[in-house]
């Protein structure tokens, strides 16, 4: 009995990955250079120059070009002034923190107080009051 077995791919995926790590590993360059002449007097030069290899890969052949750039660093590089002004706002920030901080743990001793007497409520009376006496007799 034989056994028929379907046709056979050279780039799956155990190979493709393969491929992938070592490229990564090693590092692969293209380079190519274009020229457009005419007459002769040649216009226009591109030279093109691509490497394909891990970050750690390029590091070791020195190539770190993106280390000192802030738009692909995490944190944006400020100027004096803005860092003067960020300083400031932490240090505005954590006093207001500490003082509310303070003034919950005041709210919690009052909390605990005994409740107070409640004050008499005022309640108007409906007739007016009446005429004052005088203090001393009138004089006769």
């Amino acid at each position: 009995m034989a056994v028929h077995r379907g046709p056979s791919h050279s780039t799956n995926s155990s190979n493709l990955a393969d491929l992938l790590e070592r490229v990564l590993d090693k590092g692969i360059v293209i380079a190519g250079d274009i020229k457009v002449k005419l007459v002769d007097i040649e216009l226009l030069t591109i030279q093109i120059r691509l490497v394909i290899c891990s970050i750690d890969k390029a590091k070791e052949m020195g190539m770190d070009w993106w280390a000192n750039q802030p738009i692909i660093e995490n944190k944006p590089k400020q100027n004096p002034q803005q860092q003067a002004m960020i300083d400031e706002q932490a240090a505005v920030l954590a006093t207001m923190q500490q003082r509310l901080a303070e003034l919950e743990s005041e709210l919690q001793v009052v909390r605990s107080l005994p409740a107070a007497v409640p004050a008499p409520q005022y309640t108007p009376r409906s007739e007016p009051p009446p005429p004052a006496r005088p203090l001393m007799p009138p004089a006769a």
